[in-house]
């Protein structure tokens, strides 16, 4: 399970890429607004000048034919008029675009009509579109200011509203990891908003509420049946020194001997799944509880111990002896087990300052096993031997209850490496990784 603080990033991506979508969508309407509000006014002012051109020739035709004078901004064929005015097919009043710019007249609308017949002179007016378009320009450097402004009131309150919605799903993924890791009683509790992060904390909730009943069971279940099998299984230990010596006692008494080895083991680990365990801790060299432990194994193994100044002495630690010596036992019979047997000394056992390291030379720890951590009554690979799964699940339960990080992996020339890290005096408490 990776460390719950690698989640921290994506929290503050989720954060990023809210505020980063809330301002591109600001960007984009307020470009949107902006365009149309543009080419609205554009098409506004420039019909209100052909309405004006063409309004200002029809007052300025009627005076022109009345008292045969010319209005005020009305010329007859002035230079300036656009070739599709100059030479109109009939007598009635059209406008034209005139695009040219002089300073600070133009563009413009052209309103023309001939006085008469065909040949007569051409009446036209120009309505001069400057000062509207000026407006037009003001209106855009406002709608752009107006835009950065809404970008800038907008994006903090994206980053503050990503970062309630953060906190929430925080608290979902809090509760998710405390489960991963073993907590059963975790829980994310009710969450404001009644949205999908409710329905999200509400589902991971529930979800722990089945998983906690159904592992209780299979723990209950575990522990009824170690403890129904213990009795039995004693006096079978007791018939068995009823038998005549001989091939069959010897077998019959191993196997009873494996039997309640297996009870034992099961017994153990339900009282730590239980949390009935606490342990007595105790000043003790390392290097000398481990030197014990594997004697106790029976099996052979290399122990080196040594220290910074390489006197070949550990220093001594506050733990549990009988726990420790049972971690470091189930991790060399583990590796005995599993471990082929080259030339020389199968199993390794290192002990530097207040790590254990146990390494065999064999095929490995399966990927299974390194990904998801040992499990009861699963061994991982048929080439991984005999067992029954339950020596490094009692390791790491032991581990934990000590306080100390157990780290499963593979050595790079081969072979499966257990290192056992104790605490420091009022450190954190550790848990396994692979």
């Amino acid at each position: 399970m990776p460390p719950f603080h690698r989640l921290r990033p994506a929290r503050a991506s989720l954060r990023r890429k809210i505020a980063a979508l809330a301002a591109a969508t600001a960007c984009l309407v307020a470009a949107a607004v902006g365009v149309l509000v543009h080419l609205w006014t554009a098409s506004d002012i420039r019909s209100r000048a052909e309405r004006d051109a063409f309004n200002a020739v029809y007052s300025a035709m009627d005076t022109y034919r009345r008292t045969g004078t010319l209005a005020e901004g009305a010329e007859l064929d002035p230079a300036g008029l656009p070739d599709a005015l100059r030479h109109p097919a009939d007598g009635n009043r059209h406008t034209a675009y005139d695009g040219y710019v002089n300073g600070n007249l133009g563009p413009s609308v052209w309103g023309a009509q001939r006085v008469g017949g065909p040949g007569t002179p051409v009446l036209a007016v120009q309505s001069n579109m400057s000062s509207d378009l000026h407006g037009l320009r003001r209106l855009d450097v406002s709608m752009a200011v107006a835009s950065v402004v809404s970008l800038a009131a907008a994006v903090p309150l994206a980053v503050y509203g990503a970062g309630l919605l953060g906190r929430r799903l925080r608290r979902v993924s809090e509760t998710a990891v405390r489960i991963s890791a073993g907590d059963l009683d975790a829980r994310t509790g009710p969450i404001k908003g009644g949205d999908e992060v409710a329905d999200i904390a509400a589902t991971v909730d529930h979800m722990a509420d089945s998983l906690g009943r159904r592992l209780r069971a299979e723990r209950q279940f575990t522990a009824d049946v170690a403890h129904e099998l213990r009795t039995p299984v004693g006096g079978l230990l007791v018939a068995t020194d009823l038998l005549p010596p001989g091939e069959t006692e010897d077998l019959l008494r191993s196997r009873v001997r494996d039997l309640r080895g297996l009870v034992e083991d099961l017994l153990e680990i339900s009282r730590l799944d239980a949390g009935a365990e606490q342990p007595v801790r105790a000043r003790v060299p390392l290097g000398a509880v481990v030197r014990e432990a594997v004697a106790r194994t029976g099996l052979d193994a290399e122990v080196i111990v040594a220290d910074a100044q390489g006197a070949g002495s550990a220093e001594p630690v506050e733990t549990d002896p009988r726990r420790l010596e049972r971690i470091v036992g189930n991790l060399v019979v583990n590796a005995h087990r599993h471990g082929a047997t080259p030339a020389g000394v199968a199993v390794e056992v290192a002990v530097e300052d207040r790590t254990v390291v146990v390494r065999d030379h064999g095929p490995g720890f399966p990927a299974d096993l390194l990904r998801d951590g040992p499990r009861r009554f699963h061994t991982g690979a048929a080439e991984r031997g005999s067992g029954h799964g339950l020596g490094l699940t009692i390791a790491l339960g032991q581990a934990r209850l000590l306080g100390a990080e157990l780290r499963l992996a593979n050595a790079p020339d081969g072979g499966a490496v257990a290192t056992l890290r104790l605490p420091r005096p009022d450190g954190p408490a550790h848990h396994l990784q692979n």
